[in-house]
């Protein structure tokens, strides 16, 4: 059961706000019945809800997999102009939410969805879902202080999670390496906090894995819909990694 004003967002109507707006002025019936109560509940799967009498559907549950470019901001809109993840959806009738973020200079792997569960589900501390990223510093790590990465490091919102922490490349004449790193938390720009808090400023950094999921196949900027036995993949990972 859900609110009847975000049943209605779901399937596409209107923003949340312009439904409850279509609510309170009488235009919205559930099984026959006028119901004018923003916090009505309803069941989208069986009630029948009509706005001007016309049958709403639900949209399908969609979920894709966008290969973020550096430079864009992960959400729906920006009041500064900016592109957004949304700009790179051509053609995506339904209404997706990016699940997390990446920031604004990071790249790579990022989900989108219109299903809400699913997005609750991979977000909740609870199921800590790994991620891999790869990450260019400037100057090259010693192990031990990736030793400290991989047993959790102090940073001022608290102590991480231990990571999983490799050298990907190393180049000498650049004075350059490429980490690849695994967490299993979300915190605001955990990777590169890290990577500082050892001394080593980021330079780029790429996401590209998220549970069982990879960059594969997925040119910058372009994106693809997750095949259904992907979502169920993507939903085992999340289970399968709740702490208790």
């Amino acid at each position: 059961m859900e609110r009847l004003q975000k049943a209605m967002a779901h399937a596409g109507v209107a923003s949340r706000r312009k439904c409850e707006e279509l609510i309170a002025q009488g235009r919205v019936a559930v099984n026959g019945q006028i119901v004018t109560e923003l916090g009505f509940k309803v069941d989208p799967d069986t009630d029948v809800i009509t706005v001007d009498g016309r049958p709403i559907r639900p949209e399908r549950k969609l979920v894709l997999l966008l290969n973020k470019p550096k430079g864009v901001i992960t959400s729906v809109s920006d009041p500064q102009g900016r592109r957004t993840v949304i700009d790179f959806l051509k053609g995506v009738k339904e209404r997706v939410y990016p699940v997390g973020r990446l920031d604004y200079d990071t790249e790579g792997l990022l989900l989108l969805t219109n299903d809400g569960e699913l997005a609750n589900l991979l977000m909740h501390p609870r199921h800590q879902v790994p991620k891999t990223y790869l990450a260019t510093v400037k100057g090259i790590p010693h192990g031990e202080q990736l030793d400290r990465l991989r047993e959790g490091i102090e940073l001022e919102d608290g102590r991480t999670a231990p990571a999983e922490v490799e050298y990907a490349d190393i180049d000498m004449d650049k004075n350059t390496a490429v980490i690849s790193i695994t967490i299993h938390e979300g915190r605001n720009r955990q990777v590169r906090r890290m990577l500082e808090a050892i001394g080593h400023e980021v330079v780029r950094l790429r996401r590209i894995q998220y549970g069982p999921l990879t960059l594969a196949g997925v040119p910058r900027g372009k994106y693809r819909v997750l095949k259904p036995e992907e979502v169920r993949e993507l939903r085992d990972a999340a289970r399968r990694s709740a702490v208790t």
